[in-house]
């Protein structure tokens, strides 16, 4: 298969996968501080379950979407645009 015909090039997967470890981080901080059968824990209305995590997992969404939407740098493309300037002077 041919680069040139590929949509993603190393930096989008790379940027794909660090969005994906963040929203995971962020369900990650969401669980946790449960309640048991007896006794109500007032540790799941903490700050960091209701506002830190939901943010964390929105930072991640939105550098996915960027990492699928960001363009790939065509060097096959600048590199003929540097080759024919330099053949016209």
């Amino acid at each position: 298969m041919d680069k040139k015909n590929l949509a993603f090039d190393k930096v989008n997967f790379i940027l794909l996968a660090i969005g994906f470890a963040v929203v995971i981080l962020g369900f990650i901080l969401m669980a946790g501080g449960g309640t048991d059968g007896s006794a109500f824990n007032p540790d799941i209305f903490s700050a960091l379950h209701i506002k830190v995590a939901p943010v964390v997992c929105f930072c991640g969404f939105i550098s996915m979407i960027y990492a699928i939407v960001r363009k790939p740098k065509d060097t096959d493309n600048a590199n003929t645009q540097n080759n024919e300037e330099e053949a016209a002077e």
